[in-house]
Order: structure tokens, then sequence, then C-alpha cells
């Protein structure tokens, strides 16, 4: 065992301690959260505008306090950069994480010294609670590596900007730095192909022992490394490769495909981290579902997802959520963000303690005949029909098409990148159905009514999404492609990479 993980491992197990006794408790550390973010915001200005002063339970948080999205913080987020502080939360924020949004364009979203440990602590949390667990703490004493965006950051009258992943890489100890790679230089490198080749330049030849980033990415580090290097797989290259560190799109898609470049199924620690927010994260290697970070600055609500563009929809506090049942998740925090809408919507699985899983994006999603397909639904049918058929999915998007060019009945196109192919993709496609109507029954609905026609499959080039990605700019770090839409316009693109 070396040095740093004999030093470690004890703080580990006392964070896996504190872990145990608020997720215990989460009601308790969920009245605290929120009586802490009244007493933080109360003097601001968004806290006299909406009377903070005299909330004194949740019901007067919510008959002061609308859910906004970002468009609806703007005018306080502004103040802010123009120079002025107490706005949103007490003095000024320490960064803006600056991110890019379809419907709002750039958004800055406030991170203060106060909401900093949620993001950086939450994350090496994670990693303590699971090595106090497994007793897996090796990959403490080898090389990491954090697929991020650049840490350059920019100002913004005063406040440092950046990308949340670059951000989070200034908050790495520095005894820890040592262990870190790609060096600054080339995290600073914004052409994602130059960017992976740098990286592969730094990190060929060193123990690598934790690999941390979203999963598409990460594949393509992989298949460079074996391309590089001749190997078959990445544990020829590493061997003490012993942690993969993941978040932000659904892995079961990818897993057959990395565990094969890796050479063997190796321990993963899910995270669901966000600009706004570090929700959860993933508590114990045998239970299903994410642990909802109910004592880290953050007060959570829940609306049913169906009703969050009502005028006023039902809002939950997490005592009275219920299991299966799909919500759009709200956080009010201690950066300053109130009944903030992040987009996503999620499920619990678990109430002892509450465990979720993340099951799309409000804005993704088809109903053009009104069947609310959501993401969960077509990660699940496609997860079952891959595995039934031994087939690969390198990735996929699924959009309507509702005016067919020979007059058809309608139906919902699935673009699919396979990285082997099904040996009948017709039949691969009625049965992805037959797993589609089990999942929604809107849908099961309108394919008996004959309202649409079963599924179609478009197969794509291997490549087909890294290439859409490419020509949105949005090529590595942490973008995701989008799974679902309501209209054609990602799916004009991915016509072009048809096979």
């Amino acid at each position: 065992m070396g040095i740093k993980q004999t030093v470690v491992k004890p703080f580990a197990k006392q964070v896996s301690k504190k872990i145990g006794k608020w997720s215990a408790k989460p009601i308790k550390a969920q009245k605290k959260q929120f009586k802490a973010l009244l007493r933080g915001g109360r003097k601001t200005v968004f806290g006299k505008d909406h009377d903070f002063k005299n909330i004194k339970s949740y019901k007067d948080f919510k008959e002061r306090v609308p859910i906004r999205d970002y468009e609806g913080l703007r005018d306080y987020v502004e103040m802010i950069k123009q120079g002025q502080s107490d706005v949103l939360w007490r003095g000024k924020p320490k960064y803006f994480a600056k991110t890019s949004g379809t419907t709002s364009g750039v958004k800055y979203i406030p991170l203060t010294k106060e909401s900093i440990p949620n993001h950086f602590g939450t994350a090496r949390n994670a990693i303590f609670n699971i090595l106090a667990q497994t007793g897996n703490g090796d990959f403490l004493d080898g090389k990491m590596i954090f697929l991020s965006g650049s840490p350059e950051m920019m100002d913004t009258n005063g406040i440092l900007t950046g990308r949340l992943s670059g951000i989070v890489n200034h908050q790495v100890p520095s005894w820890l730095k040592k262990n870190q790679v790609p060096s600054y230089k080339t995290n600073c490198i914004e052409d994602w192909e130059e960017k992976l080749e740098r990286i592969v330049d730094e990190t060929v030849d060193q123990d690598m022992r934790l690999i941390s980033g979203i999963p598409p990415w990460v594949q393509m580090y992989y298949e460079r490394l074996l391309e590089r290097t001749g190997k078959k797989t990445v544990k020829e290259i590493f061997p003490n490769y012993s942690m993969f560190v993941y978040g932000g799109v659904n892995f079961e898609p990818y897993r057959a495909k990395l565990e094969e470049l890796i050479g063997e199924r190796i321990a993963t620690v899910e995270t669901y981290p966000a600009s706004e927010g570090f929700i959860a994260f993933q508590d114990s290697p045998e239970n299903e579902g994410l642990l909802l970070n109910v004592d880290s600055g953050i007060f959570f609500e829940f609306v049913p997802a169906g009703e969050i563009f009502d005028e006023k929809p039902t809002r939950l506090s997490l005592k009275d959520v219920e299991l299966g049942v799909n919500y759009a998740l709200i956080i009010n925090n201690n950066a300053g963000l109130w009944g903030y809408n992040i987009g996503d919507t999620v499920e619990f699985v678990s109430k002892k303690p509450y465990r979720l899983k993340v099951t799309g994006r409000i804005k993704h999603f088809i109903s053009a005949f009104g069947e609310h397909v959501i993401g969960k639904e077509v990660d699940d049918a496609m997860n079952i029909v891959a595995k039934a058929n031994n087939t690969r999915i390198i990735e996929y998007s699924v959009a309507p098409q509702i005016h067919p060019p020979n007059g058809e009945t309608p139906y919902h196109e699935w673009f699919v990148a396979f990285d082997n192919m099904p040996e009948d993709i017709s039949a691969f496609a009625q049965q992805l159905d037959a797993e589609m109507v089990k999942q929604n029954i809107y849908y099961e609905d309108l394919i008996k009514g004959g309202m649409l026609q079963t599924l179609k499959i478009t197969a794509l080039q291997k490549d087909a999404f890294r290439e859409y990605m490419k020509t949105q700019g949005k090529l590595g770090g942490q973008n995701k492609v989008p799974r679902l839409a309501n209209d054609r316009k990602v799916a004009e693109i991915l016509e072009r990479f048809v096979l």
C-alpha cells in the first residue's frame, strides 16, 4: 500500500461515516439546508424582492418564490455581472460557470465560496466513500486523468468565468495535483481532437489508475491509445487502471464497448454533477440509483414532469415524493439559485435512503402526436433489445417523421450508429418498437390506432455522432449528444452520415 493510500484511508472512512449519518436522516438535513439558505438570501436583492423575512415555512416559500429557468433569473445575473453585490446571495460569486443553452444562449451560473464545496467536495466524497466501502484505494498512488474543459478563466467584472469542469480543476488540492494529468497547457487546448492527441502523448507511458469523463469521449481516448500503441486492450497499456468515474449520460449503452476496449470490467463510480450543483452520486456498488446529496447547500423540490409547464404546478419537498414517478428537478442553493428548474427529470428508486436515477431532459422528448416519449423510455428499450441481440451501440438519437416524403403514415425515426450491426435490422426495429409499446402507453395507443407506424431505424456511419458534434462545435469535454428531439433539426444533420 502506497503512502497516499495509507494517509487517505482513515479520512475516507470518516467521510463514509458522515454520508451514512445524513443519508439516514434526509428530511432533517433538508430542513437544515432550507433554513440556512433563507438566512443567506434574506438581505439580498432577490430576498427583499420575494419577502424572505416573512417566510416561515416551505408553504410560505412556494407562495413567494416561483419556479424559474435561467431566463427568469437573467436580470439578477446581469446585475451581478455589472458589479453589484448581495444580489442572489450575500457578497459576490467567486466564479461564473459559463454554459451554453439552446434557448437562453450563454448562461452564467454563479458559484460562491459557500457553494464550491458542493462541487469539489462531493466529487471527492463520492470517491472516498467507495474507497472506504471496497478498500480499493490503489488509484491514489498512481496517475489520474480528468477529461474536462479548458481551465482557462475569463474576467467578468472581477468574477472569474469559465467552464465548470475547468473551475473544478482549480480546486484540486496540491497533494493530488502531482498525480493529475494532462498538463495545464494541454488542458487549455480548445480543439478536442488536438487535445486528445496531446493527452495520449502525456499519458501513454504513465501509470494511469483512475480515469474520469463522459463515456463517449473516454471511448475516443481509449481508441486513440490503442491506435498509438498497437495494443489490444487498455489494460495492457495501464495494468494498474482500477477505477472509472463518469456522469452526464446513461452508461449502459457504452458499457459493453468500453469494457471490451479496457479488456475487463473495472470498478466504476457514477456521479450526477451539473453547473448548478452536484446533485447525487453512487454511494454503493450493489444498489441501484444515486444517493441524493441532501446535506450540501441545496434544498430540493420536485414537480411531476407532466405539470412543469403549468402555471401553478404541484411542488413537493423530499418527504412527499413517491417511487417510480417522473419528476422535474428544482433546486435552491447557496449560490443564489432560487426555484431553479435545471431541466432534468429524475425518478426515485429508493426512499431509505433517497436514491434516484436521471430519466432525461425536460426539453428532450417526442410528443408530436401526444405520446410524450422521454429519455428513460428510449434508453431502456434500446438497452433491452441491444443486449438480446448481442449488439453494441455507439450512439443514437430519435426524431419524429411527421410528413414522410411518400405520404405514408408518420413514424419515429431512430438514427443509430452500430458498433456491430444486428443480423436482421428489420427484426431489430420490430423488437425495439415492441419494447417502446411496453414503455409508453400513449405510444402504444398511437401504434394500435394506426396514427403511427412502427419505428424505423436509419443506420449511420460509426463516426456519425462525433462528426455531428464537430459540426456543432461541441466535440469533447462535457458535451452530450441529444438523444431525443421533438423536431427534425438534429435529424437533418445526421442524414448526412447515413450508411
